[in-house]
């Protein structure tokens, strides 16, 4: 894992998510998932990309049911984009490097201005 990537747990989630001050793309994932597993090399690519710009995280959903449940995560991967303490996108399953960078940029560019 890059250490761009922070690992997130129900306690860290209010202060490192939702009260970032820049975008935070959230992973939730699990040891078990294959495509999370699959998935893993992108969310670190994107974290290189956009380490200035955006926060990178990573929510193991096995050791933190709470936060799972509070974002109504049913299955995973699930990546979550917060901006400003709110959901403003949310992309089920794996996806490509260019739709998430598409996402990030759209919020990420709003945050910036």
């Amino acid at each position: 894992m890059s250490e761009k990537v922070t690992q997130v747990s129900d306690s860290s989630f209010e202060k490192d998510v939702l009260q970032s001050s820049k975008p935070v793309l959230v992973d939730f994932w699990a040891e078990w998932c294959a495509p999370c597993r699959m998935l893993a090399p992108t969310i670190d690519a994107i974290a290189e990309q956009f380490g200035e710009t955006a926060g990178v995280v990573k929510v193991n959903v096995d050791d933190n049911t709470a936060t799972a449940q509070r974002y109504g995560i049913k299955g995973i991967p699930t990546l979550i984009l917060f901006r400003d303490g709110k959901e403003v996108e949310r992309v089920v399953g794996a996806t490509s490097k260019e739709s998430i960078a598409r996402m990030i940029e759209k919020h990420a560019a709003v945050a910036s201005a």
